[in-house]
């Protein structure tokens, strides 16, 4: 076995490995030995297959298994003893790969291209600005974080008299020609309407204002146009639902209204927990508190996209784009030249990006520590928890939910990058010179336009 390197220029290089028979026939006799005991063919017993019909039947195609894992694996073995950084994998020349023949040669010699990454220095230096955004917590922010609790813990009630948003509950069926309920065609004992939804704007204004044992009739398609409501509205398949159509009468049961909760101490409670919140002055603190957590997000991540606008802009980096290209249509088989021209202004941006927080990290010593791991999962657990009102999930839950959720390799893979991401973004706002500036939540998302 020999590998040898001919760099094309500081990008491009070309590894080419030889192989003789010694170096695969051991173990290609070895794998063929265990073919053979575990061969089942008629006509023989168990083990007996002769040596001599396993190698015609199986011999090339474990020559060629064999001979392939070997120059894998020492390439990837001589890339990590030579330090080299490559971008993307090996790419086999594939104009020589066609002239061996596995069936009759005993000697190979292998060509692959290589891309290396670029030797480069980050462009960004105090003398670099950067706008770091502080969102001001207004009236209409707290306002809607408190209506969001209240109708996230709020209910229905009976009401007597129909309004706007209300829904009503009862009977509804077809009615034939006449005007009569039909004998035939859907009906439902349980039917809702949610006066809001209704399309059609005359039957809208005649639901509200309705009680108990009203009587309303509508034409279905004018009212619902969309099938799927139809469907829940007669408990039918929406397959069934295309073919509804004419007039339907609808006997209201029960006007039910819903009523967001009440900001008081048992509202508190079912959110935070018994006694963790008493007044409602505590309760504003803690959703300015919240605010504050959730605007902060979103400035850290308009600053990490700005910082790393200007990383990328700032720093001279050439890239092996011929070599990437070609690599990026070998191993995307759904891909055509004309799309990966098309976004490779995107992938370019991205990997440059990509090498530049890697240099980062490692000259920074950036690490990930087991410890940080589990905390970055707990906290995105308890964000999640609470995307869903639970509030009050113990400490141990949510440790054992983040472990778990460790335990899944792309999930621990993401958590490991936003913890890197977070890493190389304070390490950037000490390379540069960021500049505080406060804007209102209109102005920050006109910034996204």
């Amino acid at each position: 076995m020999n590998i040898t390197r001919e760099n094309i220029d500081d990008l491009n290089a070309v590894l080419t490995v030889k192989i003789e028979k010694p170096d695969y026939s051991e173990k290609i006799e070895n794998t063929l030995k265990d073919y053979r005991r575990k061969a089942n063919i008629k006509g023989f017993r168990p083990g007996m297959v002769p040596i001599g019909l396993i190698k015609k039947m199986y011999g090339t195609a474990v020559k060629v298994d064999e001979i392939n894992k070997i120059v894998s694996d020492n390439i990837h073995k001589y890339i990590s003893e030579e330090k080299l950084e490559i971008l993307g994998d090996p790419l086999p020349k594939q104009d020589e790969q066609e002239k061996i023949d596995f069936e009759t040669q005993d000697d190979f010699s292998f060509s692959f291209e290589l891309g290396l990454a670029p030797v480069f220095e980050v462009g960004l230096n105090k003398k670099t600005k950067v706008e770091q955004y502080e969102i001001i917590i207004d009236e209409k922010m707290r306002t809607g974080f408190v209506e969001n609790y209240t109708r996230r813990h709020g209910e229905f009630i009976k009401a007597d008299t129909s309004e706007e948003k209300d829904i009503l509950r009862g009977h509804v069926v077809k009615l034939d020609e006449q005007g009569n309920a039909a004998g035939e065609g859907p009906s439902n004992d349980h039917a809702s309407i949610s006066i809001d939804v209704v399309k059609d704007e005359e039957f809208k204004k005649e639901l509200v204002g309705k009680k108990e044992n009203d009587i309303v009739e509508f034409d279905i398609k004018k009212a619902f146009p969309n099938d799927t409501e139809v469907a829940g509205l007669l408990n039918i398949k929406k397959e069934e639902a295309e073919k509804t159509e004419g007039r339907f009468r609808f006997t209201i049961n029960e006007v039910s209204r819903f009523q967001p909760a009440t900001v008081d101490q048992e509202l508190f409670n079912r959110i935070y927990g018994e006694g963790i919140v008493n007044s409602e002055e505590e309760f504003m603190q803690k959703i300015e508190e919240e605010i504050s957590a959730s605007l902060s997000r979103e400035t850290d991540y308009k600053l990490l996209q700005d910082l790393k606008k200007l990383a990328v802009d700032n720093t001279n980096m050439d890239l092996p784009e011929e070599f990437l290209k070609k690599w990026l249509l070998r191993v995307n088989e759904n891909t055509t030249e004309e799309l990966i021209e098309k976004e490779f202004d995107t992938f370019r941006h991205d990997l440059k990006w990509q090498l530049i927080r890697n240099r980062i990290a490692r000259d920074n010593e950036i690490k990930i520590s087991e410890e940080e791991l589990q905390k970055e999962a707990e906290n995105i657990t308890r964000y999640q928890f609470s995307q869903y009102g639970l509030y009050y999930v113990t400490d141990e839950q949510v440790a054992n939910y983040a472990r778990e959720t460790l335990k899944k390799e792309d999930d621990a893979k993401r958590i490991a990058d936003k913890i890197l991401e977070d890493k190389v973004l304070n390490q950037l706002k000490e390379m540069v010179s960021p500049k505080l500036k406060k804007v209102s939540a209109d102005d920050f998302n006109k910034l996204f336009e």
